[in-house]
């Protein structure tokens, strides 16, 4: 648990961070966030996560009440004060108090929210032998109804398709979009390999172009991996040799079985691995 939170423009104690019930991110889930990591004491690609909420908070006209430098120096010290090198940080904007109703202009006050704790999201086992996975029936909402690159606070159709993984005994699950093709799972984007050939869907497959995903591309690139984003259907991922999850929670973790199909070898394959190897390098760089 975390001892202390941010809250508005200062720290408070945990017992004591609360917001109202007429905030609209509690009323109509109109907020967004970011989940970092924070590695030996730096937030690993903080700008990234920075630009992404600000461009979040720019497609919902929502005005963040701090600059980006008063945001940086806030994580900073609700890391310091609750004492952690290593950590998961969550940074949310509400939308702030409102009345009852949508109109974005009765909440003229956002909240700020900066959250850290330690955090394990796998066992350790499962970044050997992986996790398994089944194909969620929730598809993802389409580009046209809600952009997945507005990273926002509504997660109910990651929820329902997560909870599909839940009740089958899946740590995760796979989304399809509108068209039947893979998006991405509830928390994680998707990496398949097939033929030393790195596969990863597509910016237009209706996803959330993740910081860590952008961060594999970069390992494989140095890694000298052939690497192509392009449409993948539930088939590509059925035959791959290999596949794996991306996100700041999971890092990098082996997929090795979908719908009961039976990926690779059945444990983390070697491109898995050496991706997986490289990545934690990077991250304590």
């Amino acid at each position: 648990m975390a001892d202390k939170v941010w809250l508005g423009d200062k720290l408070v104690e945990e017992a004591d961070a609360k917001i109202s019930v007429f905030d609209h991110c509690l009323l109509y889930g109109d907020g967004i966030f970011e989940g970092m990591r924070c590695y030996s004491g730096k937030v690993f690609r903080l700008k990234e996560h920075l630009d992404r909420l600000w461009d979040s908070a720019k497609a919902l006209h929502l005005e963040i009440p701090m600059t980006r430098e008063q945001v940086t120096d806030a994580t900073y010290a609700t890391l310091k004060a609750n004492g952690h090198d290593d950590a998961y940080i969550r940074l949310v904007v509400t939308r702030g108090c409102g009345n009852l109703g949508l109109d974005l202009d009765r909440c003229k006050n956002p909240t700020v929210i900066i959250i850290a704790q330690g955090l394990s999201l796998y066992s350790d086992d499962l970044y050997v032998k992986g996790m398994k996975l089944v194909t969620a029936s929730t598809l993802r909402m389409p580009s046209s109804s809600m952009n997945p690159r507005i990273k926002s606070c509504n997660y109910l159709n990651n929820i329902l398709a997560k909870y599909e993984g839940t009740i089958a005994g899946c740590e995760e699950v796979l989304i399809l979009n509108h068209q039947g093709n893979v998006a991405e799972c509830s928390g994680d984007n998707i990496f398949i390999v097939k033929k030393g050939v790195l596969y990863t869907p597509a910016t237009d497959s209706c996803l959330l172009e993740g910081i860590t995903r952008a961060a594999v591309i970069e390992v494989a690139a140095e890694l000298e991996i052939p690497f192509k984003e392009r449409t993948i259907t539930r088939h590509d991922v059925y035959i791959s040799d290999e596949c794996f999850l991306t996100g700041s929670a999971a890092e990098v973790i082996p997929v090795t079985s979908v719908d009961n199909r039976i990926i690779g070898s059945g444990v983390a394959g070697p491109i898995t691995t050496k991706i997986l190897a490289a990545y934690r390098k990077m991250v304590r760089q």
